[in-house]
């Protein structure tokens, strides 16, 4: 069963009233123990929240409900008590994958009483990191079927676009769905926000530079923060959070030195004490304002917010509202607002408000499928119990395919009826089901060896680079020295006047044309695609006005990745209609692409940093300009095929939000991009506009294309 329905509107109790029940009539397994459920949720923060839910809920019934947490964070002293005593474990998919089903002898007595699964804030799991819980889940009702257990899963989502067959893809089981939301709801007042051109500053290429969504949010904040006002600012980046805290802070000082210590920021990556630190004061409401990246999104029940800053498009419709419900949670009315980034999309959405208020939420994708996710879930399955036949329509069709090569890989082996793990390590450090791989690259203090945080080992490259800008906690840092081999980035607390920006180069070639449509003579087509990319610089920009201040070369090696794109060619014929002249080709194709990897998030479950594009007016494997989409994961996430199958809609809005910019030659708010690494540079915006108006006269009507 999954219930989707909007933000604090009871979905918590309607899965809460029967796991607690059973829990609480001591309904008995085999063994004794009583029935056990499982409670899995996306972020720490919530399995915490949730606990503290289920004490306060469950408190009449006395010892009859005993929650515990088993996270990164429990004690080892705990873990012990909570595999023996506890019948409702609050935990992650990371942790079910790393720490639970691995060890499934030891917890042999809760999985043979579980009657329950909990799949909490379900409309997150989608693209690689949604695909691999997926295959978590399948490993987790293996184990339960070999212990004698069939629970049932009960998930909860925020509004979402066919949630039953979303949710039945993730879990692998049939799912009905809820979806009637009659609760009572206080008004909302939600304002588009865009800020203002400076016109006395010029950016790259001599662009006209827009103020910064940080330092217009930051604004907002103070104001509201001194009208005491409580409202949280969701923030895109970790480093967004931190200097939207960090600006704002100074700002009150000037104002009422009480107010800077009641403004924190909230984001992945700190100490677990830190987090639970500022959950608390949120709670007790110590804190007025908060800057904080989604890890707050996820139903932590922050009651009694007045205000919802939304610093930058979230990426989905389905985020934009989870968020904006934060504020009025007990029934009063509240405020959201909107805060448009120097970007495509949201330049578009604010001068476009009917696709977000005329508009369904997303469809969530997700491919458990995926060659690149299922691999190392079935490996990690032999090492729990060897594979037999049986299991193979559990874990999907390409299983059969699959675990021939895995056997000439010498990962597995097959002895008599069964495939069994091969290695003496774990086959569940094979992957990291956040999609990142590798360990994550730890962030130590030069000076004292003090461990600040963490940051993916996806993200090293561009985040913790040598003289990259890291936030923590309010205090800046510069990155002294990136050890890519011992996963270690050395920094100095500094002052620097400035943050940096990653700028990376890409090159990329076509392995297999899955299928294409023709566009007249043009031809948009879908398949598998190898990217080389290496990033090769850092820009260091003004703190407020976001100015370019200088561009600092950068030595690290380059990364392959295998994945899928989406990607059209034009003839030369169409460039003769389209006035596109062999001066202007390079820079219209650029811009075109530049333009579509921003507005692709308004039509797939994206985000513009999960995608990546690249242009070449003669491609060697087409012999025709060509411009490409892909999706940033190993193996495809679904966005690329999302892009090819609402191609025409999807590259009409990019038309039309290049058009409709206010700028004479190109900006970031239309075609110019914060991570282009040939400094946005050559880059065409009318001849942009012509060529995508010349390839959409010739485009099939929109089922051919979108089916």
């Amino acid at each position: 069963m999954v219930v989707a329905t909007g933000t604090a509107s009871g979905k918590s109790l309607a899965y809460l009233a029967p796991v607690l029940s059973a829990l609480a009539d001591g309904a008995e397994a085999p063994n004794g123990r009583g029935a056990t459920a499982l409670y899995l949720a996306p972020t720490k923060a919530l399995a915490a929240d949730q606990r503290r839910a289920v004490r306060e809920l469950a408190a009449p019934l006395g010892n009859a409900v005993r929650p515990a947490v088993y996270d990164g964070d429990t004690p080892v002293e705990e873990r012990e008590w909570v595999r023996q005593y506890a019948n409702y474990v609050l935990t992650n998919p990371d942790m079910l994958h790393r720490g639970i089903l691995p060890a499934h002898p030891r917890w042999s007595s809760f999985l043979r009483a579980l009657r329950y699964v909990v799949i909490d804030e379900c409309h997150t799991y989608r693209g690689v990191f949604g695909s691999h819980v997926a295959q978590v889940l399948r490993r987790l009702r293996r184990l339960c079927a070999r212990y004698g257990a069939d629970p049932v899963f009960l998930l909860a989502s925020a509004t979402a676009s066919d949630p039953a067959a979303a949710a039945s893809r993730l879990t692998g089981v049939r799912v009905i769905e809820i979806t009637d939301d009659a609760s009572p709801r206080g008004e909302l007042v939600f304002a588009l926000w865009e800020p203002p051109l400076l016109t006395e500053l010029r950016g790259e290429k001599g662009a006209p530079v827009r103020r910064t969504a940080t330092a217009e949010t930051a604004d907002l904040l103070t104001d509201l923060v001194v009208q005491g006002v409580r409202t949280v600012a969701f923030v895109r980046s970790r480093r967004g959070a931190e200097l939207i805290s960090v600006i704002t802070q100074e700002r009150l000082a000037s104002v009422d030195r009480s107010l800077p210590r009641r403004v924190a920021a909230y984001r992945g990556g700190y100490l677990p004490e830190e987090r639970r630190a500022l959950e608390w004061a949120l709670h007790s409401g110590e804190l007025l304002g908060l800057a904080a990246t989604t890890a707050l999104e996820l139903g932590v029940d922050v009651s009694g917010l007045d205000a919802v800053l939304i610093t930058g498009y979230p990426g989905t419709r389905a985020s934009l509202w989870q968020q904006a419900g934060r504020a009025g949670r007990s029934g009063q009315g509240a405020l959201a607002v909107l805060i448009a980034r120097d970007d495509p999309l949201d330049t578009y959405l604010v001068h476009h408000p009917e696709a977000l208020f005329r508009q369904p939420v997303e469809a969530t994708v997700l491919d458990p499928d995926n060659p690149y996710v299922l691999a190392p879930h079935l490996c990690a399955a032999a090492a729990e119990l060897p594979l037999t036949d049986a299991d193979l329509d559990l874990f999907g069709p390409a299983t059969k395919e699959l675990l021939p090569q895995l056997e000439a890989a010498k990962l597995l082996r097959r002895r008599a009826t069964a495939w069994h793990w091969t290695r003496r390590e774990r086959a569940s450090d094979l992957t990291d089901i956040r999609g990142g791989g590798g360990r994550p690259v730890q962030i130590v203090e030069a000076t004292t060896g003090r461990l600040l945080g963490t940051v993916d080992e996806s993200a090293a490259h561009t985040a913790v680079h040598e003289g990259a800008v890291h936030l923590h906690q309010g205090r800046t840092y510069l990155v002294k020295h990136l050890d890519l081999e011992d996963s270690v980035a050395l920094v100095e607390q500094a002052d620097p006047p400035f943050s940096t920006t990653a700028r990376d180069t890409t090159s990329i070639s076509i392995l297999e044309t899955e299928t294409q449509i023709p566009w007249g003579s043009a031809r948009l087509c879908f398949g598998s695609v190898e990217v080389t990319n290496q990033v090769v610089s850092y820009l260091r920009r003004k703190l407020i006005t976001g100015e370019v201040l200088g561009e600092a070369k950068l030595d690290l090696p380059p990364r392959t990745l295998r994945t899928r794109a989406v990607w059209w060619t034009v003839t030369e014929d169409q460039l003769d209609e389209a006035r596109i002249n062999p001066e202007i080709l390079g820079g219209a194709l650029h811009a075109a692409e530049h333009a579509s990897i921003g507005m692709l998030p308004l039509f797939a479950t994206c985000d513009r940093w999960d995608i990546g594009g690249v242009s070449v007016p003669l491609h060697p494997d087409t012999l025709l300009p060509t411009v490409f989409v892909y999706d940033g994961h190993p193996g495809g996430a679904g966005f690329a095929e999302r892009a090819f199958r609402t191609a025409r809609a999807w590259l009409t809005a990019t038309r039309d939000a290049i058009a409709a910019c206010e700028c004479e030659s190109g900006c970031p708010s239309c075609i110019q991009s914060p991570k282009c690494g040939n400094g946005n540079e050559p880059l065409h915006k009318r001849g942009a506009i012509r060529l995508l108006t010349r390839l959409l006269s010739e485009s099939p009507p929109a089922p051919a294309a979108e089916a």
